[in-house]
């Protein structure tokens, strides 16, 4: 199975704990990467199923997918940076800051670059890193401010989350191979669920 790091809309560790519960014999490798990652590798087949989130332009294709939630982005400051105190902000105002963000051309960071690009808008990303949660410890510290979906940010110890009045918006997918599903994978997916997923045999 694998996931980003960010996944908000499935509270994972508790489902693989039911999932555990019902099936103590079956051995569970979880996989975190990016999106692009791992629509790739359900393709490929060696995942089996994955948790995704991406912008609402993007398409999926070559898998089966289920629409799981849709989520706002939000800014995410340091407690002691001066847009804490703010109940609102927009991309315009954003945009004066400097930013610690994902990689360039990974799904995670297409969200936040296709809002400030339609809004004619241009910031400057000083830190890129891999992992979520380490892009909000950096944050945290005042090295530059993020934009991460409402639901993560909101789980999120030591930054301050701020509602953008024009923010970008996310949605999370849960994907599996098209062509093969194992007995595991189903039984998982019912767990949350989803006994068929699109074009499932």
């Amino acid at each position: 199975m694998g996931l980003i790091p960010s996944v908000a809309a499935v509270d994972i560790p508790s489902v693989l704990r039911d999932f555990h519960r019902q099936y103590p014999d079956v051995r569970i490798s979880l996989r975190v990467g990016a999106s692009e990652e791992l629509v790739e590798q359900v393709k490929e087949g060696a995942l089996e199923v994955a948790f995704l989130g991406l912008s609402t332009t993007a398409r999926l294709e070559g898998v089966d997918a289920r629409e799981l939630a849709r989520d706002l982005l939000v800014a995410v400051v340091a407690p002691d940076h001066p847009l804490a105190e703010e109940p609102t902000v927009d991309l315009r105002r954003l945009s004066a800051e400097v930013f610690v963000d994902l990689p360039a051309n990974t799904a995670g960071r297409a969200q936040s670059d296709q809002a400030f690009s339609a809004a004619g808008l241009s910031r400057d990303v000083a830190f890129e890193v891999t992992n979520a949660d380490f892009l909000a410890r950096l944050v945290g510290q005042g090295l530059g401010i993020a934009m991460l979906p409402s639901a993560y940010a909101s789980k999120l110890n030591g930054v301050t989350a701020i509602e953008v009045t024009d923010a970008p918006a996310r949605v999370e997918y849960v994907i599996c191979n098209r062509v093969s599903r194992t007995p595991a994978a189903t039984a998982f997916l019912a767990i949350l669920d989803i006994p068929a997923m699109p074009g499932s045999k």
